[in-house]
């Protein structure tokens, strides 16, 4: 209780400074991303060190490239775009209601939550604050409390930089993530798992709050048999062992040629090798955060092994056990009913499995719910065209994995089990945004000739 009337009075609070600005200029919104963006930059080596202590070790150019960087890039493109978004888009309209004038207005909704995950602390929390703050919103936030040490910071820093009114973080654990879930937003975006999203769905319903979930799931790449091996796995192993795994669209498992199947693990191996010479002991290779986070991988990779699957740890034994680093590991041929086919990963244990042609590959695919991404290897076009319109997924890479989220003009969300809408760039603005309809009648206009009593020879004449 005490936590919903802590929340209700910070909501209240924003509430009423959007009251007395409804539609923040060009300039205003300008200057809060600018805020946004030098909070980040200037302390860009506390954000490393917090988390690298919450995750025990977090390797800071993955923190930079994938915390930092994204969000000092979207703050950028929206900076340089947010004029001619602001702009009311003229509409067409049908030749019977001419010389009517439309136009589409978009106005910022009001107070958007946002409830971050632990993964990405930092960009995760503040990339859909971006997209708000641009579309004239406030904006209150809830990090993870898996990760107090940067959850603190950013409550600390919002303070500096920002207006209670403006940027609000809350900090708190799981009873204040559930108060905080169910404010009357006017709009309220979760990033997490599919579990967690039900519950945020179940609590904004109550209000009626519009939702965008962002939750992940079992994103499928598929090595082509045109693909080239070494470059695939090279692009495979980067996406998959980004922050060991941990990252929402990490490829979950892999679906490749059966006859191409050793060599592509050989591949594997050796990217992997020069990725980490050293193995876990690496300083560019990330913790697993939190004991049951392990505990959860550990039983996964024991149930693989005890259903008699091959299992491979790459670079180095792999024993189980309460260390922070887990290294990187593969489970070929899975059977299709062990939990790690069945839940998101979401750590560095990766399924590799054969299959006899494409049409197994797409059959596989289409058989599970809908991805947050899908990776395809293939320079073929006509494979191209099948795996976009033969599937579905929030976004699909060729040749690569994971840089479509660091392109600020592409929407980012998933389908289905891996979500509702989405945001970034232009995308993101008008998630945040009331779309208004705005017709304007002329002074003179032969509407009026459509009034009762109807005259049945001129609604024929104009196909009515």
């Amino acid at each position: 209780m005490a936590d919903a009337h802590r929340l209700q009075t910070r909501l209240d609070a924003q509430r009423a400074a959007f009251q007395a600005e409804p539609y923040p200029t060009l300039a205003v919104r300008r200057d809060r991303l600018a805020r946004l963006a030098e909070m980040t930059r200037r302390h860009r080596q506390e954000i490393a060190q917090a988390i690298r202590q919450d995750f025990g070790h977090r390797a800071e150019a993955e923190t930079r490239l994938a915390e930092v960087a994204t969000l000092l890039q979207a703050v950028s493109h929206t900076r340089r775009h947010l004029k001619r978004w602001m702009k009311p888009r003229r509409a067409g309209v049908p030749w019977r209601l001419q010389p009517a004038r439309a136009r589409v207005h978009r106005q910022p909704l009001g107070v958007v939550g946002i409830i971050a995950p632990s993964n990405y602390p930092w960009n995760l929390a503040l990339l859909p604050a971006v997209d708000a703050l641009a579309a004239g919103n406030r904006v209150m936030v809830k990090p993870s409390e898996h990760t107090p040490t940067t959850s603190e910071l950013l409550a600390e820093l919002a303070e500096r930089y920002f207006a209670a009114d403006e940027l609000a973080v809350v900090t708190g654990g799981e009873a204040t993530a559930r108060a905080f879930a169910a404010l009357p937003f006017d709009h309220l975006l979760f990033t997490g798992r599919a579990a967690i999203g039900r519950e945020v769905a179940r609590a904004a319903a109550a209000n009626l709050t519009p939702l965008t979930l962002e939750l992940g799931g079992k994103t499928p790449a598929l090595v082509c048999t045109d693909a080239d091996l070494e470059k695939a796995a090279e692009r495979i192993a980067f996406g998959k062992w980004l922050n060991a795994g941990q990252t929402c669209i990490a490829p979950d498992y892999v679906l490749v040629d059966q006859a191409h199947l050793a060599p592509f693990v050989a591949a594997l191996e050796r990217t992997v090798q020069r990725f980490h010479p050293q193995g876990t002991a690496s300083d560019d290779y990330s913790a697993i955060l939190g004991d049951s986070q392990r505990r959860r991988l550990d039983a996964m990779l024991e149930e693989a092994r005890d259903h008699g699957c091959r299992v491979m740890a790459l670079g180095e034994t792999l024993e189980l056990s309460e260390s922070a680093k887990l290294p990187p590991t593969l489970v070929i041929d899975p059977h299709a009913e062990l939990t790690l086919m069945r839940e998101e990963i979401f750590g560095p244990w990766l399924p590799v499995i054969g299959v006899d042609d494409l049409d197994t590959a797409l059959a596989f695919i289409q058989a599970r719910p809908r991805p947050l991404a899908l990776y395809a290897f293939t320079d073929d076009t006509g494979v191209r065209q099948r795996l976009l319109t033969e599937t579905h997924s929030g976004g699909v890479v060729f040749n690569d994995t994971l840089w479509h989220n660091a392109v600020p003009a592409l929407p980012f969300g998933g389908v289905g089990e891996s979500g509702m809408g989405a945001y970034h760039g232009e995308a993101g603005f008008r998630r945040f945004s009331c779309e208004r309809s705005v017709f304007v009648q002329a002074r003179r206009s032969a509407v009026g000739l459509l009034n009762p009593p109807y005259r049945h020879w001129l609604l024929r004449m104009l196909g009515l």
